[in-house]
């Protein structure tokens, strides 16, 4: 289900991609004299250095900081916030992917596939068919319901979510539909409007349904949001009508800054542990929200921000199913084991063994 931690990490790996975007980007400011437009666009290579950071050692990619720079700070577009979320993090979280596969980190391999697979089918729908009819004002709403949800989940059962060690093991074949799943809901109904999310979604099935150890479902939340947003460029320039106006001369400034800064995230976190950085994400996307409701005061009134909030209490009920729902896998694995050690001491076979009295699947 995972890869092992290698004791031999290909480094140069990360170190020959490096070389090769640092190539290109030099290429354009230097050789394409579009050193000055890169310069005229600092702030985002700023707030991007804390973005980037946040990308590679959270669940939460690059554009949770891009998206609300954008939209709430410079006062831009949210479709423009949305392109360069897929922009900014198709070079950020692909750095930081490599990084994690080239240090043999370990990941959840038969959800990630499943997730990819249904991103590739889910994401284009949404691309073409459900973005274009969501207007500006709902795509700020969903950004920062989601994205609050996420940091009051975490502000409130990150103890717990810590504490998860290895894996619930289920059979590979029910994570990949499982992963199949999110990734094609999660491409279509958020990726495709807002430019993040699919990493967030998959993170929380895996905390909470399979229970997984941070070390493992932070990773693979880092290499699925890498595949949708390489995706996402390529479907947006190739087949519709291109990224927004204003997203390649924000992309010019801090490309540079999210190809170190996310990988830079994946290294410190290991060192300094995730609590203190998702405490601090979580509180920031808590944040977002209440900036949100307050900039838009005006056009939601007192019915829309109720709404606002009721659809974050919604998202958290939904939280709370799900780990209640993964409670129990864990509680029926764990009766399992112990079934299957009664028969080994016994040395009977497995299906002709009964559950000792005092198995019983944990409470939630």
């Amino acid at each position: 289900m995972t890869m092992p931690v290698s004791s031999k990490p290909r480094l140069w790996i990360w170190l020959l991609w490096l070389v090769l975007f640092f190539s290109g980007w030099l290429y354009l400011v230097l050789g394409r004299g579009l050193w000055p437009v890169a310069l005229e666009h600092w702030p985002m290579a700023l707030a991007m250095a804390i973005g980037s950071y946040a990308a590679g050692s959270t669940p939460m990619g690059g554009g949770t900081v891009g998206f609300p720079v954008l939209v709430l700070l410079f006062e831009l577009p949210a479709s423009l916030g949305r392109d360069f979320s897929f922009a900014i993090q198709s070079i950020g979280m692909v750095s930081a992917s490599i990084f994690i596969l080239a240090r043999r980190q370990p990941i959840a391999w038969a959800m990630l596939k499943g997730a990819m697979l249904g991103c590739l089918l889910g994401l284009p729908l949404g691309i073409f068919l459900l973005a274009p009819l969501v207007p500006e004002l709902w795509i700020k709403l969903l950004f920062a319901v989601v994205w609050a949800s996420f940091g009051v989940l975490h502000l409130w059962r990150l103890q717990e979510i810590a504490s998860h060690s290895g894996m619930t093991e289920f059979d590979e074949r029910w994570d990949f539909r499982l992963g199949l799943n999110i990734g094609v809901l999660a491409g279509a109904l958020v990726v495709s409007v807002t430019g993040v999310g699919i990493d967030m979604v998959l993170y929380t099935a895996l905390v909470l349904i399979s229970r997984a150890d941070l070390k493992i479902a932070i990773p693979t939340s880092v290499v699925i949001m890498a595949f949708a947003s390489v995706l996402g460029v390529l479907i947006k320039v190739t087949l519709g009508p291109g990224l927004a106006p204003g997203v390649f001369e924000n992309w010019l400034a801090a490309a540079p800054v999210v190809a170190l800064g996310a990988p830079l995230g994946v290294y410190i976190v290991a060192k300094i542990g995730r609590k203190p950085t998702l405490l601090v994400v979580s509180t920031l996307c808590v944040g977002q929200f209440v900036w949100t409701l307050y900039s838009e005061q005006s056009v939601l009134g007192f019915g829309g921000m109720a709404v606002a909030l009721l659809a974050v209490a919604i998202c958290l009920f939904g939280f709370e199913h799900l780990r209640r729902f993964g409670a129990r896998l864990a509680g029926e694995r764990l009766v399992a084991a112990q079934v299957q050690a009664a028969a080994q001491k016994a040395d009977l076979k497995p299906e002709a063994a009964s559950v000792p009295a005092d198995s019983k699947a944990p409470g939630v």
